[in-house]
C-alpha cells in the first residue's frame, strides 16, 4: 500500500536532508536537496519530494506495516521540526 502526506513547511529540503542524513548510516537512502529516498527493508520505503512551500512524505509499505512506517516517519520529522508546529499530518491511503 501507499500512503501520501504533504507538510506544509518553508523548511521542507532541510527535513528531507535531516531524515535521510539520520537514517544512512544504517539504510539505503540517496537525496538531493529537493527529492530523498530511504529503504527501510525490502518491503518499506519513503520518499521525500520537496519545495519551496511543502515537504510530501510518500511511504510504500504492506498493509500490516504501513501503520508503523507513517508512525515512525511522523515522529522523525516531528522531531526534527521542533521549532514549526507540523500536526497534523493527515495521510492519505492508496492500494
Amino acid at each position: 500500500m501507499i500512503s501520501t502526506a504533504s507538510v506544509r513547511t518553508a523548511n521542507g529540503a532541510r527535513y528531507l536532508v535531516q531524515l535521510c542524513k539520520h537514517w544512512a548510516h544504517r539504510l539505503t537512502v540517496e537525496y538531493t536537496d529537493t527529492t530523498g529516498k530511504v529503504a527501510f527493508d525490502a518491503e518499506r520505503s519513503c520518499s521525500f519530494p520537496a519545495n519551496a512551500e511543502s515537504l510530501t512524505v510518500r511511504t510504500e509499505a504492506p498493509e500490516a506495516a504501513l501503520a508503523r512506517t507513517e508512525e515512525v516517519v511522523a515522529e522523525h520529522l516531528q522531531r526534527f521540526a521542533r521549532q514549526e508546529t507540523l500536526l497534523p499530518i493527515n495521510w492519505g491511503h492508496a492500494p
